[in-house]
């Protein structure tokens, strides 16, 4: 299973565009590709990073927020203007299917009955998988202003963790145990701001939950300037943890780690 990200910023970062990530993998010869969270700029990003976008099989949204689903109508519109034909799959929460058709209704009015290719919409909560695409999708709840969903991949080739935005909870500890690589939000360094993550709690976070690799996102574009050579030296002395400050187009293989 490999794990490109798309993009690593948060919201308002103009360099490191908004985290996006990016889940190829192949089973029975069928390659597989999942995109998790679509934000302002993940569009243009996902089509420079995919090896064939086009083939994209489903869309995960970890919650309603702009910089994690607004790029989804350029996807969709994109789709249609290079002729795709086969369904797309969007995943998230509750009222996942009217906030992205309002968000498409108003980037493009009049083209959702144009797209010619169907999308199936599949709302899910905590405490309920969903078996999907050769994958186990388990969610918890994580800590952030507005309900977001962190998420749990489980294939034979691995397991990866993203918390999509906030710090983590009780119920999304127990849902990142033994995984194999954690992906998530940083937003500062050790102060605790209401509603994120910070380098503190994730290293904390990984290490209880036993994972063999953490990747740290959507830190804060004035922090990660000025002090992401010190957040690398202190992830690169975590043992056995192997983790790391990713850039966008970084490739990984998580049964490599």
């Amino acid at each position: 299973m490999q794990l490109t990200f798309v993009g690593v910023g948060e919201a308002f970062d103009e360099t490191l565009g908004n985290t996006s990530l990016l889940v190829s993998f192949e089973t029975k010869e069928v390659k597989r590709q999942v995109l998790l969270d679509c934000g302002f700029t993940a569009a243009h990003s996902f089509w420079r990073q995919s090896p064939d976008p086009l083939a994209l099989d489903a869309v995960w949204v970890s919650h309603f927020h702009g910089d994690h689903f607004f790029g989804l109508p350029l996807v969709l519109l994109r789709f249609w203007e290079q002729g795709r034909e086969r369904p797309l799959i969007i995943i998230g929460q509750s009222a996942l299917e009217e906030k992205v058709t309002a968000a498409l209704d108003l980037a493009y009015p009049r083209f959702r009955s144009k797209l010619g290719f169907e999308i199936e919409f599949l709302e899910v909560s905590p405490g309920k998988d969903l078996h999907l695409l050769d994958l186990r999708w388990s969610f918890a709840e994580n800590g952030h202003s507005s309900t977001c969903l962190a998420l749990r991949l489980d294939h034979d080739q691995g397991s990866l963790f993203y918390s999509g935005d906030g710090g983590p909870t009780d119920d999304s500890r127990t849902l990142g145990a033994d995984c194999d690589l954690i992906v998530h939000e940083a937003f500062g360094i050790d102060e605790l701001q209401a509603g994120h993550g910070s380098v503190d709690l994730c290293i904390d976070f990984a290490l209880e939950q036993k994972a063999r690799a953490l990747a740290l996102v959507h830190m804060n574009r004035d922090v990660r300037r000025s002090r992401a050579s010190e957040v690398r030296q202190r992830l690169a002395r975590l043992t056995p943890l192997k983790a790391f400050l990713p850039e966008p187009g970084d490739r990984l293989v998580i049964e490599e780690l």
